[in-house]
């Protein structure tokens, strides 16, 4: 992310970024109609100049709050599948999607501030989210342990279903189970 046109950010102006989107994730998640932008430079130790300074508004801070955390989500399934096999690794990616879209959710005042001023952070989600499946349904079918035949879209669909229905904390355990059933989809062979 460049600060002025196409110069890179300084390491300790990255890290300031990088600390304000953490605070602002967390902090929005919990209450994102009460929480202050002073509380959020204090809780990630910053003075409120420099959130200013990265975020000019409180919608630029929401919209990168959740552009960072999708990219971070999507970015997760090539990293799951250098580290595991394909079901395995696709099913910690489930969780991972589930826990953004609990995030999400928490912060859905904010993001709907954001709509209502003009922005759209939703504007690429679905293709990258649909890229990031895509690449664990392609190694899941090259090792034999998926249908060939499944759309990316319709597992995204099915598993942002899953999130509307069981993504309260309190469901997770359901939310689990649920997700178990869709991978079971995924390996039945007609």
């Amino acid at each position: 992310m460049a600060a002025t046109g196409d110069r890179p950010l300084r390491a300790d102006a990255r890290r300031n970024r990088d600390l304000l989107l953490a605070s602002a994730m967390r902090l929005l998640s919990e209450d994102s109609l009460t929480t202050t932008l002073d509380a959020i430079a204090k809780d990630a130790g910053v003075g409120i100049g420099t959130l200013y300074r990265h975020f000019p508004t409180r919608e630029a801070l929401v919209e990168a709050v959740y552009r960072n955390e999708l990219t971070a989500v999507c970015d997760a399934a090539p990293a799951l599948l250098g580290e595991l096999a394909p079901l395995e690794a696709t099913r910690a990616w489930m969780d991972r999607y589930i826990d953004f879209m609990i995030a999400k959710y928490g912060m859905a005042d904010a993001l709907r501030a954001v709509i209502a001023s003009g922005g759209n952070p939703y504007a690429r989600s679905r293709d990258l989210l649909g890229s990031a499946i895509k690449l664990l349904l392609d190694a899941g079918a090259a090792d034999g342990v998926f249908r060939k035949d499944v759309d990316a879209d319709d597992v995204l669909i099915s598993i942002s279903g899953v999130a509307l229905a069981a993504g309260e904390p309190s469901m997770r355990e359901q939310a689990g189970r649920l997700l178990d059933l869709l991978l079971d989809g995924l390996r039945y062979q007609r």
